[in-house]
């Protein structure tokens, strides 16, 4: 919330303002970081063993569609273009904000934190929570003691290590697949923002949906195997993806490619790579759901939130890699296609260290 309300006070034009936008930028991280590592760690103490997969596909489903009403009632009410002082949905924005100053952008930060308030609230009021059995100094103490002491007994844990391996992997190359997909998307069709954040709603939807589905199959058929399906799922669409440019498909196919005015996303090779991202973004939401409840399966009794946190190190400690090594090989190749390929290697050798998990709690 601290670091939502503070991007309101990034001026442009002010000699503050990178500073200011930095700064609130990494209070939001760390606090949502530790806020989700706990938020995770409740899970167990919500349901059955029996029903984490459906906890954790709802919850992140739930999310999804939080985050796509919140993206448009900002653009539709808050963020306006600087150049016809209208919003994506041609309204002067509200409070009598500023295209000029971009006060619509800045205002995002505080809409979020009030957002925040609202819908984290019932958290605080209505769901039960574990009894506290000491105070914060001697809780803090126990749980480093506790952490350091399962570092250096790592290998009592092998299982879990292996998992976490996998999950830094695979969580790295969905991480590069996010941040180049548009970007590809942009280089070989052409697209503008408007094509890039319909495509990003379309992620967003089809993420909704496999994440609601992914955890009722989480349940019936284990998260391991949710996981290792969808990361197979991946590595094909990947595939597609690269069969695609301007004038192929399957990279034999000739189709007529894009043509100035001729419409959003007319060409066949464009409503190819919808189809195929689509595909990406209905598996990418039970993957990460199914791993949130695969760790909380795995993590011993007492010590959940310990894992939990080691957890969410594994999918951040190493994130900027999947993309430096998209960009690497992009810049070295010359070619996007050939850049985003190693993407596959990501999913697979996740996937393979995947395998040799054993889905049953340490």
């Amino acid at each position: 919330v601290c670091g939502s309300l503070a991007l309101w006070f990034a001026e442009p034009g002010t000699a503050h303002a990178v500073s200011v936008a930095l700064v609130a930028f990494a209070v939001g991280t760390v606090g949502v970081e530790f806020a989700t590592v706990f938020n995770n760690a409740m899970m167990p103490d919500l349901v059955p063993e029996e029903r984490l997969g459906r906890l954790s596909g709802t919850g992140w489903a739930v999310g999804y569609v939080g985050g796509l009403v919140s993206l448009v009632v900002a653009l539709g009410f808050l963020v306006a273009d600087p150049v016809t002082g209208k919003t994506f949905f041609g309204l002067s924005p509200v409070f009598g904000l500023h295209p000029d100053r971009f006060e619509g952008d800045r205002a995002s930060g505080p809409f979020t934190a009030i957002w925040y308030v609202i819908f984290v609230t019932p958290l605080f009021l209505l769901t039960p929570d574990t009894p506290r059995r000491m105070a914060l100094g001697a809780a803090v103490r126990h749980g480093l003691g506790e952490l350091g002491r399962t570092l250096r007994d790592l290998r009592n844990h092998a299982n879990i290590f292996r998992f976490l391996i996998a999950n830094m992997i695979y969580a790295d190359g969905l991480v590069a697949l996010f941040a180049f997909g548009g970007i590809y998307a942009a280089g070989t069709f052409g697209w503008s923002s408007i094509e890039l954040g319909l495509f990003g709603i379309l992620l967003t939807i089809t993420g909704t949906i496999g994440a609601l589905v992914g955890g009722r199959l989480d349940d019936r058929l284990g998260a391991k195997r949710v996981i290792a399906g969808a990361l197979a799922v991946l590595v094909l669409a990947i595939l597609g993806i690269l069969s695609i440019d301007a004038g192929h498909i399957a990279f034999i196919v000739p189709v007529a490619g894009p043509v100035p005015g001729d419409g959003l996303f007319a060409a066949a090779g464009e409503k190819a790579y919808l189809v195929l991202g689509a595909v990406i973004g209905a598996v990418a939401g039970p993957m990460q759901s199914a791993s949130r409840s695969l760790m909380a399966r795995l993590a011993p009794r007492g010590s959940t939130t310990q894992f939990f946190g080691l957890f969410a190190l594994s999918g951040k400690v190493t994130s900027f890699f999947g993309p430096l090594a998209v960009g690497v090989l992009t810049a070295v190749s010359g070619s996007q296609r050939i850049g985003i390929s190693i993407l596959v290697l990501f999913f697979i050798v996740g996937g393979l260290l995947l395998l040799r998990v054993k889905p049953s709690r340490g």
